[in-house]
């Protein structure tokens, strides 16, 4: 926990600098073609229950039982983007990212319902949670002509996510499932020099999982929907 605090502390410290920074030098923005690496936190608390409330499936649920919402853990976020900014349209661009983020559940109590309403409330325990998210087409929107460029962007998302608890799942069996869903972004990035920025960006994604019932296992559907704060540096060919 306290190094998710000083991650947030540290990236809220950098984007003040970048825009106290900024107020100088306006040089003329240009066309390119860039490479990142990328660095932040998830933070589920901040949407509230980021796993929404789920759908049970398996051959042994009745049908329209439920479970409750579920939140997450915090949790390191890494990855890298490439993109491109168009000559001619330099406000218009095109990036793909990729990033991994392990916002682990809880243990916590969760509300099982029936088809005519709650059932019971069990306290289940913590269970290992990860994703790969990969934006192969986020449409990019800046403004060109300044260091500082605030910008935003969007697009299809491919989202892989795999739970594992040995405690519930015998072994190292796990359940996994992959979906399309929405990656959604804006951010400012600064030039330091024509070939090489820093940025701070924001991010949320809108995903459903279906994960699928194994053999000591029920499945679930539900809703994923985090926010992301990230940061990093970019080369600009």
């Amino acid at each position: 926990m306290n190094m998710i605090s000083t991650a947030i502390r540290w990236f809220g410290i950098s984007v003040l600098v970048v825009a106290c920074v900024a107020a100088a030098n306006v040089p003329r923005s240009y066309a390119e073609t860039y490479i990142a690496g990328q660095f932040g936190v998830t933070l589920p608390s901040v949407a509230g229950k980021s796993l929404g409330e789920g759908e049970l499936t398996g051959q042994l649920i009745v049908p329209g039982a439920r479970v409750s919402a579920q939140s997450l853990d915090e949790s390191i976020l890494f990855g890298g983007k490439i993109g491109h900014y168009f000559k001619a349209v330099p406000w218009l661009g095109l990036e793909a990212e990729a990033y991994h983020t392990t916002p682990h559940i809880k243990q916590q109590p969760i509300t099982f319902s029936g088809p005519s309403g709650p059932v019971g409330t069990v306290e289940l325990p913590g269970v290992h949670f990860r994703v790969l998210t990969i934006a192969p087409l986020n449409l990019m929107f800046r403004y060109p002509g300044t260091r500082l460029q605030p910008y935003i962007g969007f697009g299809p998302g491919i989202f892989m996510a795999r739970i594992n608890d040995p405690s519930i799942t015998q072994g190292d069996s796990s359940q996994s499932s992959t979906k399309f869903g929405l990656n959604a972004l804006a951010g400012l990035r600064y030039y330091l020099t024509r070939h090489m920025s820093i940025f701070a960006e924001g991010k949320f994604n809108y995903v459903r999982f279906s994960f699928e019932e194994n053999s000591n296992f029920f499945g679930f559907d539900a809703t994923y929907m985090p926010i992301h704060a990230s940061g990093g540096l970019s080369v600009h060919f």
